[in-house]
């Protein structure tokens, strides 16, 4: 079969003295891209998408701008060492507050509505756990966020059980809000696009090589392109790329019901050390995640979804969500998180011209800006 070469016309206009070209165009190669910019004004930067919209996980999340439920934050501890843990929960609110800087949260349609923890009878031991510990978070949060009490310690101050089945108890976080991810990337796109910044989606980089003098990419139409540098951005998809890294991809499934009458709360929900989450959203109820029910098989780059996990998201709609109701399901789909051994981002050097930023750990949206931004000051050689 043929390759497909480039013309003349469209090496010369589009693809010729790449300075920077940054592999993936979600949250984080925009963010990158925007802050490579500012780092260098007069560079060549150019950002390769494979997918038609940035296919990964930035347009197909639930859009929860949050840093760790109470019980994710006890499970986090029970594994890693706690500097690491809270280094990481730092991260993430700077990552927000760059995000929210640079974008603007009217433009983000960002509301500041909490965050609410749901535990119902079977999470009585979870519960009370993550009660022991409320008063140390609140501690090491009120050293990160400002806030002097991030997590109220009874959902009774805060409305109750919003009418949900077999919940049992709530815990509030205040410091947690909402957003739009399909206005957010539309103004990363339409920011990086004044920028000077090429975006080209559609186009997927199946193999990379440092030259010495610069980096060699290998599209999957067949053409290569030449760059400078280059920014590895694609997190669960930077696997395929760079297989030593410590990168896997993990799908997670989500609904969103037909517009259910009466919805009158309002907030982002987690339960289930934050495997499980939903939400309000246009009169509607957004629900996802469960990807814990099969770790093996949610361990994929391949998009979809599965009985095992639509029965679990169903269920806990129709039983404990919106118990009583009748209410369609309008769309499904899933997306793709990069996950590790370890929660923390990868940023480094992969060779000379070459450097990763991935493994977000399902927390794309709060630490994608600075991942992002911290990924091109390395490659640009400056400090961050």
């Amino acid at each position: 079969m043929p390759q497909y070469a480039l013309s003349y016309w469209e090496l010369e206009t589009f693809f010729k003295g790449i300075d920077l070209a940054i592999i993936g165009g979600g949250i984080v190669g925009l963010s990158a891209a925007l802050r490579a910019r500012e780092i260098s004004p007069a560079a060549r930067i150019v950002v390769l998408e494979r997918g038609p919209l940035p296919i990964g996980a930035s347009t197909r999340n639930a859009g929860f701008a949050c840093f760790g439920s109470a019980s994710e934050l006890l499970d986090d501890l029970g594994s890693r060492p706690e500097e690491e843990v809270w280094n990481l929960v730092a991260d993430r609110w700077e990552g927000l507050r760059r995000l929210r800087q640079r974008i603007g949260d009217r433009a983000l349609q960002y509301e500041q509505v909490g965050g609410f923890e749901l535990f119902r009878s079977a999470d009585h031991r979870l519960y009370e756990a993550c009660m022991d510990n409320l008063s140390r978070f609140n501690q090491e949060l009120h050293r990160i966020t400002g806030n002097k009490e991030v997590f109220l310690r009874t959902g009774q101050e805060v409305g109750g059980t919003f009418g949900f089945a077999g919940v049992k108890q709530l815990i509030f976080n205040q410091a947690e809000g909402l957003l739009n991810p399909g206005k957010l990337m539309g103004q990363l796109i339409a920011l990086a696009q004044q920028a000077g910044v090429l975006f080209f989606p559609g186009i997927e980089v199946t193999e990379l090589t440092d030259t010495g003098s610069g980096v060699a990419l290998q599209t999957r139409s067949g053409f290569y392109i030449q760059a400078g540098k280059v920014l590895l951005a694609a997190n669960a998809f930077a696997g395929q790329l760079v297989p030593e890294a410590d990168l896997k991809p993990a799908r997670n499934q989500v609904l969103v019901t037909a517009p259910v009458p009466g919805l009158s709360w309002k907030g982002g929900f987690h339960y289930d050390r934050g495997y499980t989450y939903f939400r309000h959203i246009n009169g509607r109820v957004l629900l996802g995640g469960g990807r814990n029910l099969d770790p093996e098989g949610e361990t994929t780059t391949a998009f979809g979804t599965t009985p095992l996990i639509q029965g679990y998201l169903l269920n806990l709609l129709r039983e404990v969500i919106l118990p009583g109701q009748e209410v369609a399901v309008d769309h499904w789909w899933s997306g793709i998180l990069g996950v590790g051994s370890h929660k923390s981002p990868i940023i480094r050097p992969v060779s000379d011209h070459v450097a990763l930023a991935v493994r977000l750990g399902g927390m794309g949206v709060a630490i994608g800006t600075l991942v992002g931004e911290t990924g091109a000051a390395l490659i640009m050689g400056r400090q961050q």
